[in-house]
């Protein structure tokens, strides 16, 4: 291929119209057929979602375009874990050997499109409080179970110590499966969701401890606390769902008569306590699908995801419950502009953005994602 100092600059798209860039999305959509997936998570810009061949949250994206035959490049519009567990599940081994060693290329339009929650915890740190956690209580004790939006580095960390991916669906799956083996887990890297997922399981906060990963020595914790814990979480946190506020449920209850509150359970304790429902972004999604017309919800979770909802269901009063704007800025970031040149990129020879996880952390994610699966 020719190289990458022959590439499209971005700087040129930028100035192009939404109906330019779609135009020209669309060609290369025509050109390639098949062979190209665009992945939209629920929480990307309208016209992104709007040209997506799949929309969904982070694991069933990767999944349903990982079982695609025809499929050969992956443009995900997300985020860089996302992007990630893409190629991992694509290049899978049997999925090589049945595309005669051929890989399906994951692209990443924008490569600044992050996760703040996923950065809150780096594999060093991992290693670090693993390695202290020893010297207090036996590791081999505790299963490692890392939410599904985290960096591959860390999903292989927990293949590799016999733990567990979980997603924001499953985690009581995976939490069952983590405790029929040992005695205690390590919960990385939302404390919300491993919080809120172990009280239903009646562990109480006083056998949760929060490991800063910051803090001086143990986490900011007694050995004493370690010692009488069942799950350890660790000091991460999604800067949306973070947002949202008891008094924020409180003012829409005073102000709505019989509203309901939906809420992620990413939300604080304080928040998931308060709600009326709860559930991933998928089941976020279906509930309001199935409520009947005439149902007020305040809905705590991804701006975007909200107002889609209030224009796919004019029938029903939905609210964002926060009085704060309050969206996923890294996920934000990929527009047309980025999705256009990226994809032009590609078609051109000039392939930027690709995201590709090393054999040795593929290998062990996999093992954890597989485990994943595994649980119902």
């Amino acid at each position: 291929m020719p190289t990458v100092s022959l590439a499209h600059e971005l700087k040129p798209y930028k100035s192009l119209s939404n109906e330019e860039l779609y135009e020209r999305i669309a060609t290369i959509k025509r050109e390639l057929g098949d062979r190209l997936l665009i992945l939209g998570h629920h929480y990307q810009q309208d016209e992104v979602v709007e040209l997506a061949d799949l929309r969904g949250d982070s694991y069933q994206l990767s999944q349903l375009a990982a079982d695609s035959d025809d499929c050969r490049v992956i443009a995900f519009c997300g985020v860089h874990f996302m992007a990630e567990t893409a190629d991992i599940l694509a290049n899978r081994p049997e999925k090589l050997a049945e595309r005669s060693g051929e890989r399906v290329n994951v692209i990443l339009p924008d490569m600044a499109a992050g996760c703040s929650m996923a950065d809150m915890a780096a594999i060093e740190q991992i290693e670090d409080a693993w390695d202290e956690l020893g010297e207090v209580i036996d590791t081999d004790d505790i299963t490692p179970v890392t939410y599904i939006n985290s960096a591959a580095s860390l999903k292989a960390f927990v293949g590799r110590h016999g733990g567990i991916v979980c997603t924001s669906s499953n985690a009581k799956a995976a939490l069952e499966w983590a405790f029929a083996r040992r005695s205690r887990v390590m919960f990385f890297p939302d404390q919300h969701l491993g919080r809120n997922t172990s009280l239903g399981m009646d562990i109480t906060n006083d056998q949760m401890p929060v490991w800063d990963p910051f803090a001086s020595e143990l986490g900011g914790n007694t050995e004493e606390a370690l010692k009488q814990s069942k799950v350890i979480l660790w000091k991460g946190h999604c800067s949306v769902h973070q947002m949202f506020r008891p008094e924020h449920v409180e003012m829409f209850r005073e102000k709505h008569p019989g509203i309901k509150i939906l809420v992620h359970p990413e939300c604080p304790q304080d928040v998931f306590e308060l709600a009326d429902e709860y559930g991933s972004t998928g089941k976020i999604i279906q509930t309001v699908k199935n409520a009947p017309a005439g149902s007020k919800w305040a809905i705590g979770t991804e701006l975007h995801l909200v107002n889609r909802l209030k224009q796919q269901h004019p029938e029903q009063e939905i609210h964002f419950l926060s009085p704060v704007v309050c969206m996923c800025a890294t996920m934000y970031r990929i527009d047309l502009a980025h999705l256009a040149w990226s994809l032009e990129n590609y078609r051109d020879g000039t392939p930027t953005n690709l995201i590709e996880v090393d054999d040795e952390t593929a290998k062990w994610s996999l093992v954890a994602l597989q485990r994943m699966l595994e649980v119902k």
